[in-house]
C-alpha cells in the first residue's frame, strides 16, 4: 500500500475522527504514544484538541499519511480524502535561543503498516517538512525506553542525546526511561 504524506492539510472532521482512530488502534496495538491501554477515542480527543489547537495558533505543523498512490511533501497538498495511516506534529519552540530547532511529538504509523517501510518514509518527510521552515537546523524527540523505538529512530539518523530514568509511568511498578533522540539538519 502507497503512503502520501502532506504537510498542514485542512483540519476537516475526517481528517479529526482518522487521527483519533488511528491514535486509538496505535495505543491499543501498545504503541508507545502517551497512553496504555486500555484506551478510548474519548480518552484520545483531549490530547487531540491540544495539538490541534497548538495548530490553530500557529505553533505546531501536522504532517499526515494516508492511503493513496505517490507521495507527496508539499504543504497543503492534497489535503483530501485518504484514510489516516500516520502521522507527526512539528512543534516550533518559542523561546528565543532554541528556536532553530523543533520537537516532533505523537509519532504514529498504522500497526498493519509497521516494519514495511511506512515509519522511515514518514520520519524522511518530517525531516524534508523541517528543512522548508525557515532556520531550523534540528529535530528534537523523545521515547520511550524498553519498547526498542530508539533503534528505529536511530536507523532515520537520529542520535540518542540523553536519558531520564523512571521519567514515564506506564504502570503502578512499570517506571520506563524518556530517551531523548536528534536529528542534526544543518
Amino acid at each position: 500500500m502507497s503512503v502520501r504524506f502532506d504537510l498542514d492539510p485542512s483540519v476537516t472532521p475526517e481528517l479529526h475522527d482518522g487521527i483519533c482512530a488511528l491514535w486509538e488502534t496505535v495505543s491499543t496495538a501498545d504503541g508507545a504514544v502517551g497512553f496504555v491501554p486500555p484506551v478510548t477515542r474519548e480518552d484520545i480527543r483531549p490530547e487531540l484538541l491540544k495539538h490541534l489547537t497548538d495548530m490553530a495558533e500557529g505553533r505546531t505543523r501536522l504532517l499526515v499519511g494516508r492511503d493513496g498512490g505517490g507521495t507527496s511533501r508539499s504543504s497543503g497538498a492534497g489535503s483530501g480524502g485518504g484514510r489516516v495511516l500516520a502521522t507527526a506534529f512539528l512543534t516550533l519552540n518559542t523561546h528565543r535561543l532554541m528556536k532553530h530547532w523543533l520537537w516532533v511529538y505523537t509519532v504514529m504509523v498504522h500497526p498493519a503498516l509497521q516494519g514495511r517501510g511506512t515509519g522511515r518514509a514518514l520520519m524522511a518527510a518530517v525531516a524534508d517538512a523541517a528543512r522548508t521552515l525557515d532556520g531550523i537546523r534540528g529535530i528534537r524527540l523523545t521515547c520511550r525506553g524498553g519498547t526498542g523505538l530508539h533503534r528505529f529512530y536511530e536507523a532515520c539518523g537520529y542520535k540518542e542525546v540523553g536519558r531520564v530514568p523512571d521519567a514515564i509511568k506506564v504502570a503502578d511498578d512499570d517506571y520506563r526511561e524518556d530517551i531523548t533522540m536528534w536529528l542534526d539538519l544543518a
